[in-house]
């Protein structure tokens, strides 16, 4: 039986998240579905990255077992022809029976995206955290800094994350500017539960004037998530890439 190796693509507006769960639809959910059609069996995928009620991807990876060998056209067209019109498979590839999706997992990359005009975006409004107060760009990367290394960041996670450490390190944490809208670049080995949406939210706060750049250094200690800032919302998030077998900051940095 061939491994499968897909790289997915979706808009997570209308999903309760990766998951499955009986609250609501969810990815996984959809793509098991669209599987057992194309390939004639039930099929358990597992994926890369368990993203939250809301968030996109452009860059999920799901891996499983197939009974049947098909090409790879079959999955990018066939199967495509048979997912709901938010979810598309971009890319297959066969890979070794260890393969994991998820624990082979070596870094993965978010982007957060906010539009920050004075008036209301209708094409962003799916896409970004649209805030309309001018944010201070240069003071947000100077807190950012502080976030970058290896750090615990117990005051970053969500209160039902289950993690067994909080310990992480990130690699990359960068504002791009381009005109009114501001991405965050997150690049680490692995993140906690909502990690990246509660340091989006307290380095807006810093981006309004409300705290200063070096608060991070003091949440970062504390360990208390009472202190950070407020949890951006979720439509404004996108995992774009998951790494394999990279076992170094410059090889997850570069790319």
């Amino acid at each position: 039986m061939p491994k499968i190796k897909l790289t997915l693509e979706y808009d997570g507006t209308d999903f309760v998240g990766w998951q499955v769960q009986p609250n609501g639809r969810t990815v996984q959910e959809e793509l098991e579905k669209a599987l057992r059609v194309l390939l004639g069996h039930e099929v358990r995928v597992v994926g890369a990255g368990r993203t939250d009620s809301g968030v996109h991807a452009t860059g999920q990876v799901a891996s499983f077992f197939a009974e049947r060998r098909l090409p790879k056209s079959a999955y990018l067209k066939g199967l495509n022809g048979i997912l709901p019109p938010d979810v598309a498979a971009v890319d297959m590839e066969e890979v070794p029976d260890e393969f994991c999706a998820r624990r082979w997992a070596s870094g993965k990359r978010y982007v957060y995206r906010i539009s920050n005009r004075p008036v209301r975006s209708p094409l962003r409004r799916r896409t970004h955290w649209q805030i309309f107060p001018p944010l201070d760009v240069a003071a947000m990367r100077e807190a950012a800094k502080h976030f970058v290394g290896r750090h615990d960041f117990a005051a970053f996670r969500a209160s039902d994350c289950t993690a067994p450490t909080t310990v992480r390190e990130l690699f990359r944490l960068d504002l791009l500017q381009q005109g009114d809208e501001i991405a965050f670049v997150f690049e680490a080995t692995a993140f906690l539960k909502q990690m990246v949406r509660n340091i989006v939210g307290t380095l807006v706060e810093v981006g309004l004037g409300k705290r200063p750049p070096d608060d991070p250094v003091r949440i970062l200690a504390s360990r208390d998530r009472r202190l950070a800032g407020e949890t951006a919302p979720a439509h404004g998030l996108t995992l774009e890439r998951v790494w394999y077998n990279r076992s170094s900051r410059s090889d997850i940095v570069t790319e």
